[in-house]
């Protein structure tokens, strides 16, 4: 890998790239601390200690602070600041999400994934504009739920609302507006990244801020009981590297489906006779399943956060909220065991639409190209269901236990360390590392042919 980078440094186009992608990180990184008008500055640390659990405002429920912690991640960091791009990509990501489930039931959509760079634009396209409308209720729904946890309190609290007598409607829309063109200016960011830089940019993006939060955790994770106890940061240290190794075999891990084409004579040329493979993921949904199960997981959580009212504690309503808020928090058993059927379940439900997408075997068909021992058609696509569910049960149930691993990992410690060794930045971190070293080296070997070819 060392070599790769350096020689990568060596090639001015591939260390223009690189160099290109770094500056917009530094870029992101610097908007990430642009405060959002009319916003007081005491708002932003309320806000750190609810993501943290440290110092927490009175009133506010920890089962908040971690979903505000899973947003958080999503907008690399920003959040946490209270800045323009506070609602991160999160947004783009759910808009990406909806339009790619929405081609298997949507014909005019299925047909345009089909016809290529057109199609691709097109769909994309749609995804931008229904970011904005996505980003804009998300932007407001953060400020209610901020409101309601003792985060924005006192005369920011009365101003940031649309409705009532002290509600300053100008300001309110001032925020969601800026909070909505934060988000499109990273998608654009990302993009920019995409196509000049090295790696995808969105997850780039997302790469940098949580690695660019590690130190502030470390030093509030030394602040904690588990930085006490030796025993607990080695085992804390263990299973984390025994989850990197675990994440990198089980994202590259593939099942070699072997695949033969027939010779074909035309005129005096023979054409095919070769053989070749159709590669079958372990984990062909990647972090995806993650992503949906959190999405879905923390819905009731964060509608029941809106109704909490700390100051009426005799309230029904609000006594039925916290009770929400309580047995469906990321500490309970009964959050974990939904968590992880709900990851097992999409790692299965995604898999299926992304296999369906491909047409594996209709393009077989079209070729010429057969699975030996399996006629074409059904028999070939019942064959390739039954590998895929085989493979996929050992990824799914992989990716379900790394996202219940810190709540089972704090039961060992007895301590709290969702902050320390969350799952989905895990997975973020080790799939962009990884994806991004894979361009690189693609980068130098389409190069090292063509110094070959001169």
């Amino acid at each position: 890998m060392l070599k790769a980078v350096i020689k990568a440094f060596g090639i001015p186009d591939l260390r223009r790239r690189i160099f290109f992608t770094l500056g917009i990180l530094v870029i992101f990184r610097v908007i990430a601390h642009v405060p959002l008008p009319g916003i007081s500055s005491e708002i932003k640390s309320r806000l750190t200690n609810l993501i943290s659990g440290v110092d927490a405002p009175a009133g506010s429920s920890q089962g908040i602070g971690s979903v505000l912690g899973f947003l958080n991640i999503f907008s690399g960091g920003s959040l946490s600041n209270f800045s323009i791009v506070a609602t991160g990509v999160y947004p783009y990501i759910t808009a990406t999400i909806i339009m790619q489930l929405l081609q298997p039931i949507i014909p005019a959509l299925e047909n345009l994934s089909k016809e290529g760079e057109r199609g691709r634009a097109v769909i994309n396209r749609w995804q931008h504009i229904i970011t904005v409308p996505i980003a804009a209720v998300t932007a407001y729904g953060q400020i209610v739920l901020l409101k309601s946890q003792n985060v924005i309190t006192g005369t920011d609290a009365q101003k940031l609302s649309l409705f009532g007598a002290s509600a300053d409607f100008g300001l309110t829309v001032t925020v969601v507006v800026s909070m909505t063109a934060g988000t499109m200016i990273l998608v654009w960011m990302g993009e920019l990244i995409t196509e000049f830089g090295i790696g995808q940019g969105v997850s780039v993006l997302i790469f940098g801020g949580i690695v660019s939060n590690l130190p502030s955790t470390l030093v509030r994770t030394s602040q904690t009981g588990v930085a006490q106890n030796i025993i607990s940061i080695l085992i804390i240290a263990v299973v984390a590297l025994l989850s990197i190794v675990g994440i990198v075999l089980v994202q590259e891990g593939q099942r070699k489906i072997p695949v033969k084409f027939p010779r074909q004579t035309q005129g005096n040329r023979v054409y095919g006779g070769q053989s070749t493979y159709i590669p079958l993921k372990v984990n062909s949904a990647g972090m995806i399943p993650l992503i949906f199960a959190s999405s879905i997981i923390i819905f009731p959580t964060t509608v029941a956060g809106f109704f909490v009212r700390p100051n009426q504690p005799d309230d029904v309503i609000s006594q039925a909220a916290n009770w929400v808020v309580v047995n469906f928090g990321p500490s309970s058993i009964l959050y974990q065991v939904v968590y992880f059927g709900m990851v097992v379940g999409f790692t299965y439900f995604y898999t299926l639409v992304l296999f369906n997408q491909q047409n594996i075997t209709e393009s077989l068909r079209d070729r010429g190209g057969f699975i030996p021992g399996y006629r074409p058609g059904k028999p070939t696509n019942d064959f390739l269901m039954k590998v895929l569910n085989r493979i996929t049960l050992l990824g799914a149930l992989f990716l379900g236990t790394i996202a219940v691993l810190p709540f089972l990992l704090g039961a060992i410690v007895q301590s709290q360390v969702n902050t320390f060794l969350s799952s989905t930045s895990l997975l973020i971190v080790v799939g962009v590392a990884v994806d991004t070293m894979k361009q690189l080296e693609a980068q130098l070997t389409m190069r090292e042919y063509q110094g070959i070819l001169r």
